[in-house]
């Protein structure tokens, strides 16, 4: 990208970006800014950065801005590109596999009656796995042309029951994709069940997945192209520019309706490491929200400083410091100092996003203040640690349910889906 005319393009969007936080950007930072890009290019991430914060960004807390700005807009082109073909190649594999176990799932030109489901579950099993099973189909094969109906319940029953334990093993233990990658497997671990061994291997792990979700959303929002209405004036304006041919046509561009999360991490004893995993993916998804702010609470509740949230390697040093570890849990607490603040935390613009195995000293004080979180937030989302199956038996978890979107976030894999979900919303 050598063209100046492209990188002042750039920078003028850039600006206006900065400018929708909140920070004063004038005529001269953005020229500033483009010759910088045009002397230091795209190609050294963090030099640009710390180029273009001399110029548009004085105090700590406009650093901060510009930096969470700075990270969800300089995304280098290569990067962007690199991503997308990891995607395509993603897409064609998952592709060629399910074309392979729609072959390999037919007797006599008939699909074996499975359900779909059961197919993807088959189309992820290890090659040996299904190989196994194609043996069986042909050991039987001729059984099955004189007695279809015998035979072809048995077949059903071997292949369901192969796949039943595949699909147990990746939800239970991970076992099907670690025949596959040692580390994938974590994702479908319980998060309260990671040995200390295994921490760092799951932290690397969010940061890839963190990274593909990234890339699939700037793929699916460069995929998506126009979204407003015409812009007659815009459209003539450049029709003149080339002789009256109206060939290049603008479009008014819808405003991003700019969304705020607000973050109410429950830091007991049992929570803790789950609510340092859910903070990790947040943290690396940079297309979440516009602007976020972070409550760490127990029995007692406090703001988390962005600065210290940046480093998450001693997050857990930080709220040992705080006081607020190792005591009960008082939700009702935590949300009534959150509602009563001023000026307001919440608003018709805010997601508020729970983290909490729903366990309180004060049950109906926290239902009376999550039905007055409902109303003020425009989005309240409870993510669970606790699998969905065991739900009906926790008492606090059925009721918290009927107030508002509970998701179940047990596995590194559930919640990725979670996150992903909230930051493609809107």
């Amino acid at each position: 990208m050598d063209d100046p005319q492209v990188y002042l393009e750039k920078m003028a969007l850039f600006g206006r970006m900065l400018r929708l936080e909140g920070l004063p950007v004038s005529p001269q930072e953005t020229a500033d800014g483009c010759r910088i890009l045009i002397a230091l290019g795209l190609s050294d991430k963090e030099q640009v950065r710390t180029a273009l914060r001399t110029v548009f960004a004085k105090s700590r807390e406009e650093q901060l801005t510009f930096d969470r700005v700075f990270n969800g807009f300089f995304v280098s082109e290569e990067t962007m590109r690199q991503q997308a073909k990891e995607q395509h190649q993603r897409e064609c594999e998952e592709t060629k596999k399910r074309q392979e176990a729609q072959q390999e799932l037919q007797f006599n030109g008939q699909p074996i009656d499975l359900s779909e489901d059961q197919r993807e579950a088959y189309a992820a099993m290890p090659r040996e796995s299904r190989q196994r099973l194609q043996e069986i189909m042909e050991k039987y094969r001729g059984n099955l042309a004189r007695n279809p109906n015998l035979y072809g319940n048995f077949i059903h029953s071997v292949f369901a029951r192969a796949i039943l334990e595949q699909q147990m093993r990746m939800e239970d233990a991970g076992t099907g994709c670690e025949g596959m990658d040692p580390e994938m497997g974590l994702l479908f671990r319980d998060i309260s069940q990671f040995k200390d061994t295994e921490i760092p291997k799951a932290v690397s792990l969010i940061q890839k997945v963190a990274q593909q979700i990234n890339g699939e959303l700037s793929a699916k929002k460069k995929r998506g192209g126009h979204t407003g209405m015409l812009d007659f004036r815009r459209t003539i304006r450049k029709g003149l520019e080339t002789g009256g041919s109206f060939y290049r046509l603008a479009y008014r561009r819808k405003r991003n309706r700019k969304r705020h999360l607000v973050l109410l991490c429950d830091v007991s004893g049992s929570m803790m490491q789950f609510s340092e995993f859910a903070l990790r993916f947040i943290q690396a998804l940079n297309q979440v929200a516009d602007s976020s702010r972070t409550y760490l609470f127990s029995e007692d509740i406090f703001e988390a400083d962005a600065f210290s949230l940046q480093n998450m390697d001693s997050f857990r040093n930080y709220v040992r410091d705080s006081g607020v570890y190792g005591r009960g849990t008082d939700l009702g607490t935590a949300l009534q100092k959150i509602l009563t603040q001023s000026p307001p935390v919440l608003n018709a613009s805010t997601t508020l996003m729970i983290l909490s195995d729903t366990k309180t000293i004060d049950q109906p004080r926290a239902i009376a203040a999550l039905l007055e979180a409902r109303r003020m937030a425009g989005q309240v989302i409870w993510l669970n640690p606790i699998p969905e199956n065991k739900w009906k038996y926790v008492r606090s978890i059925v009721t918290m349910g009927s107030l508002c979107q509970m998701v179940s976030c047990s596995t590194l894999s559930a919640l990725a889906a979670a996150c992903k979900k909230l930051a493609g919303a809107g």
